[in-house]
């Protein structure tokens, strides 16, 4: 763990995860395949992102089937999906300042890597993956616990965390005005294909990018959320 020179500095990354974490292990998590292909082709975070997922999803699935013990199989999946989706998982890393640590190529770091749904989803999970080889099952679920169960407690936060479509929606009822429209443009070639979509709410423009049309739509929904509740009180 890295120590702070006076008490006024921020914690650091793994103080804010409240886990021991291996550091090259750590180091591995926060380490794209850009940043991997710039430097002679050195591992990156993705086989940590396969098992993190697998931790996520376990942990969540445990946690949801006990705190909701009337809630029926379907009604679990879903709030699963929720919770373990891109749109979540990049709002609980911005939580926690992922995107600072992350190791990007310079294409990466040139189009805004370090804030992207995409890239702060899968280190999360990598970081979880981490976690569970450092300090074993118990730890990395105690962990996910900590990231995700803030999103059930605030009910509103969830729900545009996991379903920010749908919040922008009820945003446009509340103000009065028409329904969201977006608008898509993708670049890249077909195999790496990527979407941004900018949505409009009333006053309100924001947009998102991803690897896919929905992606980008959700993305982009959850930042004019964002905004808005910011600027009206949503």
């Amino acid at each position: 763990m890295t120590l702070r020179s006076d008490e006024s500095a921020q914690p650091t990354l793994p103080e804010k995860l409240g886990v021991e974490i291996d550091a090259e292990l750590l180091a591995l998590a926060l380490t794209h395949r850009s940043f991997a292909y710039e430097n002679g082709g050195i591992p990156h975070n993705e086989r940590l992102e396969f098992l993190g997922d697998s931790v996520l999803g376990l942990a969540v699935t445990a946690m949801l089937y006990d705190r909701f013990p009337d809630v029926s199989e379907g009604e679990l999946a879903k709030r699963r999906a929720g919770l373990v989706s891109t749109v979540a998982l990049a709002g609980v890393a911005r939580g926690i300042g992922l995107g600072a640590h992350l190791r990007l190529g310079r294409g990466e770091e040139q189009t805004g890597g370090r804030d992207k749904d995409s890239l702060l989803a899968d280190a999360t999970e990598a970081v979880l993956g981490a976690a569970f080889l450092s300090a074993g099952r118990a730890a990395a679920d105690a962990l996910v616990l900590r990231l995700i169960t803030p999103l059930l407690d605030d009910p509103s936060r969830f729900g545009a965390a996991t379903d920010p479509k749908t919040a922008i929606q009820e945003l446009a009822s509340r103000l009065g005005v028409a329904a969201p429209t977006y608008e898509i443009s993708s670049t890249g070639p077909d195999h790496d294909r990527r979407f941004r979509a900018v949505v409009r709410v009333g006053p309100h423009t924001a947009s998102g990018e991803g690897t896919s049309k929905k992606q980008a739509e959700m993305a982009a929904a959850l930042t004019l959320w964002r905004a808005a509740g910011e600027s009206a009180g949503a």
